[in-house]
Order: structure tokens, then sequence, then C-alpha cells
């Protein structure tokens, strides 16, 4: 099972000093959390992308082929690729280029944003957000499996006779997640497609996920994928650690009642009662995360937010440790006892997705 570290890349005072990094210094950051990750033993960093304040990382194949650059064995992958608002071309040489840069270590996850403005910002209308998602990928699905692409919709010039550059690496394309935090259509999407879905699991209760995993698995069978139960699920999740809980509830909560994404509602002690959001010790964040599994089956991949809000980076860095060296390794072995031999046992990789392949030509 996969394991690691997703971020939005918010720039946010720290309410306890009043001080708001610059945006250098949290692109810097994001790097240096992406590069703790490897170093304790986690397998994936994951950035978002976003075109506006409070937000640094615009930019996400920049930020991850810097990344790739600097680490070894790290996955590297988005939170979200704006699917709706890139150009699908562009998009499918991007991450091309990243996945020769990084060695296949590559895979992203396609999704629609939550920042209403960046529609028309980019020329599009927000009224077609389903329909933007599900052309735009179908062309980037194309453009990745076939040299030469004919295409004409509704969205975009039509294109003759065109082969997207680099090809994919080894002639595998990314991996592909889709997040969605409430639409149906993009669950039948990644089902249709035996895509991955990511469940971004945060600021919902569980029931509201449920539906929408449930809803995938049940289409990922139907398509001939798999059994419902191999479908590959991704969840986020919130931790913030120390060894002792109160102590983490008392120097988190400054930074929970002024997050900008859910200060000043729900009470801390509310939230993590109805969210996944765990505060306290990393016995208490073991213990949380293994009823994921009750509640959504096995699953192949966790991200959790972890450096949102302020928090510093040095506290971020110790969170960091305590994942890799308390909570992580129990998480794998609990979870493997669990799982059933035919499910997977972690998200597809480019080097199992290229054996694969080289599989199905030999046969043929």
């Amino acid at each position: 099972m996969q394991f690691g570290i997703f971020s939005v890349g918010d720039v946010t005072p720290d309410p306890t000093t009043g001080r708001e990094p610059s945006e250098a210094e949290r692109i810097r950051a994001m790097v240096a959390i992406a590069e703790k990750a490897e170093e304790a033993g986690l397998d994936v960093f994951a950035t978002g992308e976003h075109h506006n304040p409070p937000f640094v990382p615009s930019s996400p194949t920049t930020m991850l082929g810097y990344i790739a650059a600097r680490t070894e064995r790290l996955v590297l992958s988005t939170a979200t690729t704006l699917i709706t608002t890139n150009d699908p071309v562009k998009i499918a040489e991007d991450y091309a280029m990243l996945q020769h840069l990084a060695g296949g270590r590559v895979d992203l996850m396609m999704g629609r944003g939550n920042t209403a403005p960046v529609y028309p910002w980019f020329g599009k209308d927000i009224r077609d957000g389903i329909p933007l998602a599900i052309e735009n990928y179908h062309l980037l699905h194309r453009l990745w499996r076939e040299d030469v692409v004919d295409w004409e919709g509704k969205f975009r010039t039509p294109l003759q006779s065109f082969t997207s550059t680099p090809r994919p690496l080894d002639g595998v394309p990314p991996f592909v997640w889709h997040g969605s935090i409430r639409s149906p259509e993009i669950a039948e999407q990644a089902a249709y497609y035996g895509d991955g879905f990511f469940a971004n699991h945060i600021f919902w209760p569980k029931h509201h996920f449920q539906r929408l995993i449930r809803l995938y698995r049940q289409r990922f069978e139907h398509y001939g994928h798999g059994s419902a139960d191999q479908a590959i699920v991704g969840l986020g999740g919130q931790v913030f650690m120390r060894k002792n809980s109160q102590d983490a509830v008392r120097e988190f909560r400054p930074y929970f009642d002024n997050a900008p994404v859910y200060g000043h509602g729900p009470s801390l002690e509310e939230f993590t009662a109805e969210t996944p959001l765990t505060v306290g010790s990393p016995q208490q964040v073991i213990e949380k995360t293994l009823t994921f599994r009750d509640h959504f089956g096995d699953y192949q991949r966790q991200l959790f937010l972890i450096d949102h809000a302020g928090l510093p980076l040095k506290t971020v860095l110790e969170q960091i440790d305590m994942l890799g060296e308390e909570v992580v390794p129990v998480l794998r072995k609990e979870f493997e006892s669990l799982r059933p031999a035919h499910v997977p046992a972690t998200a597809p990789t480019h080097a199992s997705r290229a054996a694969e392949r080289e599989s199905a030509e030999e046969v043929r």
C-alpha cells in the first residue's frame, strides 16, 4: 500500500506569530517536505494546482520535475490536475516529459478544482465543468495511446494527424486517478477507463464518500476491469500529532480555528468527530486510519494533508518523521494482514504497467 503526503500549497500566516511566509519560502518548503517524505520512507508526494492567491503551485510539472532531480524513489503525483481548464494536448506533453525525466515515477490526479473564477480566467464556462472533464480526458487518453490522432470536439480546436511528443515512456502512459468531492459523473468516468478513483475525504463525513466509492466500484466491475473489490481507490486524510494527545490539541487548535478552509466554522472537536481529521497521538492516528478500511473497503493509496493552515516547516517535518517512524509501518502491516489475496496491494506503478504491456505484447 502506498502512503504519502499531499499539499495544497497555501500561503497562510502563522496564527501564533502573525508571520506569513513569502511565496519563495513556501515553494522551497514544499520541496523540503517532498524530500523529507522520501527520507522518512513514504511513497508519494502530491501537489495541488491553483492559479490564485493564497496558493503557489500553479505549475505542478515544474515543481515535480525539480523534486524528481532531488529524489530517487518517491512517486511524484498531483493532488489536482485541472482537466477542465488545461489544454489536454499540453497535459499530454508536459506529463510525458516529466515521466521521462523522473524515470517513470509519475502519476496524476484529474480534477475540476475548487476555485470558480479559474474557468473564465482560462476562457471556459463553469457550467461546462463536467462536459469539459469528460471530453478533455477522452482526448488526453487517446493522445497517450495513439501515435496519430484526428480529433474534433466541442471545446477545443480540431486536430488533424497530430502526434503528441514526447511519447509516453516505454509506451506506458502515467497512471491516472480521478479525484472528486461530490460528482458521481467523475466516479463513473474513472470506472469506465479502469483508472483510479481518489476521494479527497477531508471536509465531508464518511457516508458522503461511501456513496461515491461504492458507485465507482460497481461501475468498475460493470465495465469488466475486475471485481468491485479490485478497483483502485485512494483516500485523503488530515493529521496532527504529538506524543501526548492533549499537547496535539492545544498546539493545533489556533491553526485549525484560523485556517482559510475551515476556520471560524465547526469546532475542532466537532470536525474531528465528523471527518477524517485526527489530532492526537500516533496511536490515535493509527486507530482512526484503520477504520477507513471498514468504511470504504480495501484500498491502495493513503495521502495525508499536514502542511496547511500556516504550520511552520519545522513542525511539518516533525509530523513526517512521526508518520515514517511510528504510524506508517504499523498501518502497512495491519492493512496487509487484512487484505484478501486477489485485491491489489498497491496502486499501479510504471514498472508494473510496463511489465504488463510487455507480457501482453509477447502473448500477441
